[in-house]
């Protein structure tokens, strides 16, 4: 079993730049482990906010242009990728239990489960709470997909990546990623947590590729908190999609929403993520953004 080595992350700059984050610890990965032949996305933002739904449609919608699509989800609750598989898959670290961590004796349908339209589906699952760090699952599971040639076969990869944590473990998919799109509703929590969350990719960006490519505003009719923040640090909206009763049909049907019976509202949600995932494919511009102190997000947001 390869061995994770937590360091202060000063000494683990790259090209002899300094760490990405003074006085923490974090976890070195391999730097043999890059993703070169796909394009590759992260989505982050706060727990219940809505990015496995995000993550799953937008895959979704990649494969719709016919793109060749993995996706995999980072939150030990392994329920990222259901309504692509209609099931609840074994996670990368089970299977790696079951044969003692013997990684030789996998086979790649042992852990990869194709879905909906062909994308295929990847929990990495986590370590029991408190008994170890997520960026380790993270980085074997990236390093079995290479192993079997699975990345070398993919067009896109997104990381659902659980919660805000930005802790080194849960930041490990922002050094693969090209961007980092963040999921928020139009409310205080959730902008709040957004504008930690760009603090952790902005320390990420100081030695690796990874930038900021945009907000998704979920589960908002209106968008006018979002629009303040945004202004304010540089940030851009890249998609808005309004709290439908459909959404959480199609989360019950464990099905995605193209998979859902059409109407008005449904056809221009999917009109919506068509149109996001051409744009990520196409190439968003990287965000230059200046995330704010804890007590200034706190004073610009709300009404008087």
């Amino acid at each position: 079993m390869t061995e994770t080595t937590y360091i202060p992350v000063e000494s683990i700059g790259r090209n002899g730049r300094p760490g990405d984050g003074a006085g923490s610890v974090q976890v070195q990965m391999d730097p043999d482990l890059t993703i070169d032949s796909a394009k590759v996305f992260a989505v982050y933002g706060k727990g219940g906010i809505g990015k496995s739904t995000v993550s799953s449609n937008l895959s979704a919608a990649f494969s719709k242009l016919g793109k060749r699509v993995l996706q995999i989800g980072c939150d030990p609750k392994h329920d990222s990728t259901f309504t692509l598989t209609k099931t609840l898959v074994p996670t990368v670290i089970d299977v790696l239990e079951s044969v003692e961590f013997h990684k030789e004796e996998l086979e790649m349908e042992d852990f990869v489960y194709e879905g909906y339209n062909g994308v295929m589906c990847v929990e990495a699952g986590g370590p029991p709470a408190g008994t170890g760090c997520g960026g380790y699952v993270v980085g074997q599971t990236v390093k079995l997909l290479k192993e079997h040639h699975l990345l070398e076969e993919t067009d896109v990869v997104i990381f659902d990546v659980l919660g805000d944590v930005v802790c080194g473990g849960f930041a490990t998919p922002l050094q693969h990623a090209d961007r980092c799109l963040c999921v928020t509703a139009n409310d205080f929590d959730s902008i709040f947590a957004m504008n930690r969350i760009v603090g952790a990719i902005q320390a990420k960006a100081k030695n690796y590729k990874v930038r900021m490519g945009g907000v998704v505003a979920n589960r908002s009719a209106a968008t006018d908190q979002i629009d303040l923040f945004n202004g304010r640090i540089g940030m851009k909206t890249l998609a808005h999609f309004p709290d439908l009763d459909i959404v959480r049909q199609s989360r019950l049907k464990k099905s995605t929403l193209f998979e859902m019976e059409s109407s008005p509202e449904l056809d221009a949600v999917l009109d919506g993520y068509l149109a996001m995932a051409q744009a990520l494919w196409d190439g968003v511009d990287p965000l230059t953004v200046s995330p704010m102190k804890d007590r200034d997000i706190f004073d610009l947001l709300g009404f008087d």
